[in-house]
């Protein structure tokens, strides 16, 4: 079953700052570097949401709010995702995912908590 999975989440200070990454195959093994990619985050008692996608060439945008704390980069000979998210503050506090974009669901992996404490 082809999945995407999660690392580098962890709990920080508020002002901190963390680098998500993301690695996986697509269905019938293809790798990554063959989609567009976003990453998305579900906060407890929230709906998940997108904050950003990158395309096969590394174009990216992201959720208007997000701009300029947050930066998705893509290492396409290395299979890897990327998400920096800087000055981080307790709003930010999520389950964080990659899939591609838009989403597919039956590739959703078990995503990476990230806490941001006050």
């Amino acid at each position: 079953q082809a999945q995407f999975v999660e690392s580098g989440g962890g709990l920080v200070q508020a002002g901190g700052s963390l680098r998500l990454s993301c690695t996986g195959s697509g269905s019938g093994g293809t790798p990554i570097s063959r989609f567009v990619l976003g990453w998305y985050r579900q906060a407890p008692g929230k709906q998940r949401e997108w904050l950003a996608m990158i395309t096969k060439l590394g174009t990216a945008n992201y959720e208007r709010s997000l701009e300029g704390r947050f930066a998705v980069s893509r290492d396409n000979a290395n299979n890897i995702l990327y998400l920096e998210m800087n000055n981080l503050n307790p709003d930010d506090t999520a389950v964080y995912y990659c899939n591609t974009w838009p989403s597919d669901d039956s590739m959703w992996g078990p995503g990476t908590q990230v806490t941001v404490s006050s």
